[in-house]
């Protein structure tokens, strides 16, 4: 009977890799599917939340690999950066070149789900983010499970924003945050909101991870399109949340009052995993009386495509173009 039909039920089909989108970045989509049509990253599977010694086995895991990646990056970085602790915060400052003095400031909240993305890898993201937007960059590097479960990270993110409250004016901070680095983005605005701190500028989120309790539409539509995150991050989001309710709004900002927050830049994929969550974020945040933007790239999988095609040229192009509008020109 209709009464329990649970869904529409898709037969089998190969998805094809779309001409719709540039070379080099059908390039990538191919370079992460195997010989089967299998999504390499769908055969990694997360540990038990309750297993922190096996986290942090694959925590080293990748380390090694964001490593290798920074191998190749720090050689073509123009920036210099230097490394601060405030209280229990660490936060990386790269000035780009030839920057010695300004005003305006990107706060930069790295991804990897969580419990990825720390240390040299989120240094090297600050003095990307820095030379692609020709602006002072400061990376958070904020503690992560399972040694620092919530709220670890997010106090993190609110100490290292009052740091930068003490050296820029509010008028010229911008807060930008990638997949997990945008939910922190969102959440250090409640918090900050709550505790009666100036909003920034803007808001920029790029595939951002604003509902951890996984509910929209595209969790399930685009599992195992997104070549990037083909499955659940449920694991994860239980273990950054250390028993807290996954629909809090520190948790899931998609669920909180988001009246009073900045104008938004969002970024989303029709392949993205969390697409539902930048559009459901999007619809939010116009309800509230915010302007926001909402960017949807075409094919394009969970944090882009690697990087290094026209098409995450583009976006950056368009987010440097909405930051100048609120911070000045010396960005982008």
């Amino acid at each position: 009977m209709k009464d329990d039909l649970r869904g529409i039920r898709l037969a089998a089909k190969t998805l094809p890799f779309p001409t719709s989108i540039s070379d080099e970045a059908q390039a990538v989509l191919r370079s992460l599917v195997n010989d089967d049509g299998v999504p390499v990253n769908s055969l990694y599977v997360m540990p038990s939340v309750d297993d922190p010694g096996a986290w942090r086995t694959v925590q080293a895991a990748v380390r090694r690999n964001y490593e290798a990646k920074a191998d190749m990056i720090e050689p073509t970085l123009r920036s210099t950066a230097t490394t601060v602790v405030v209280d229990k915060t660490t936060v990386h400052c790269a000035t780009p070149e030839g920057l010695e003095a300004s005003g305006d400031a990107v706060i930069d909240l790295h991804g990897g789900a969580f419990t990825f993305g720390g240390g040299r890898a989120c240094r090297v993201s600050a003095q990307s983010h820095a030379d692609r937007l020709s602006a002072f960059c400061y990376g958070v590097d904020y503690r992560m499970p399972p040694d620092h479960p919530y709220p670890a990270a997010l106090d993190d993110c609110l100490e290292a924003y009052r740091y930068v409250l003490r050296r820029h004016d509010p008028s010229k901070i911008v807060i930008l945050g990638r997949s997990a680095g945008g939910n922190l983005a969102a959440a250090t605005l409640l918090r900050a909101r709550d505790e009666k701190l100036p909003m920034p500028a803007a808001l920029v989120l790029l595939s951002p991870e604003v509902d951890l309790t996984e509910s929209g539409d595209s969790f399930e539509q685009n599992r195992m399109s997104d070549v990037v995150l083909p499955g659940s991050l449920m694991s994860n989001n239980r273990l950054y949340a250390g028993g807290a309710d996954l629909a809090h709004p520190y948790l899931s900002p998609l669920f909180g009052d988001l009246s009073g927050f900045p104008p938004t830049f969002l970024q989303s994929g029709t392949r993205d995993l969390f697409l539902s969550n930048t559009v459901r974020m999007h619809r939010a945040l116009r309800a509230a009386g915010t302007p926001a933007e909402l960017h949807v790239f075409e094919a394009m999988p969970h944090g882009g495509f690697m990087g290094q095609t026209p098409e995450d040229e583009e976006l950056f192009r368009e987010v440097g173009a909405f930051i100048r509008r609120f911070i000045g020109e010396t960005v982008g």
